[in-house]
């Protein structure tokens, strides 16, 4: 907590939900240069989120996710991703709709990894251009601009 509570980075990631202090204190550890990154899909590849791809002759097969990347940083962003979704379960309280849309067609461990892969995308773009998450999805900047 220590070291969550004295990373800027860390805090403004742990607004995410689903993230915490243990997964945003991992994500600014173990990311130090997200600007490596040309895009969140990129980063959420790098942590092996996305579908293998199976494509040829036009036609697009998405397989199952790669597992690339760091086990652990994966592993807690998928964990905190199924926290979210049972707490919408219990709760009834609507995160994202095209979530409760998900949940109802597919598996939940499936929806987590989906969720998990969203989340990393968000946390991509909090770290590179140093924004802060708002609860409805936005981003704010850091600094508002100043009124005429």
């Amino acid at each position: 907590l220590a070291l969550h509570r004295a990373n800027e980075v860390s805090r403004r990631l742990a607004a995410l939900p689903g993230i915490g202090p243990i997964g945003a204190t991992l994500l600014a550890i173990k990311v130090p240069d997200a600007h490596g990154f040309k895009s969140g899909r990129d980063f959420a590849a790098w942590l092996g989120l996305t579908p293998k791809n199976h494509s040829t002759a036009g036609r697009n097969r998405l397989g199952v996710i790669t597992r690339a990347g760091d086990e652990t940083l994966r592993a807690v962003l998928v964990a905190g991703a199924m926290a979210v979704i049972q707490h919408m379960r219990r709760t009834g309280k609507r995160v994202w709709p095209w979530l409760e849309a998900l949940i109802a067609r597919k598996p939940a461990k499936l929806a987590a990894v989906a969720l998990a892969n969203k989340l990393a995308r968000i946390a991509w773009k909090l770290m590179v251009s140093g924004e802060r998450y708002r609860a409805n999805g936005a981003v704010l900047p850091l600094a508002a601009p100043a009124r005429p």
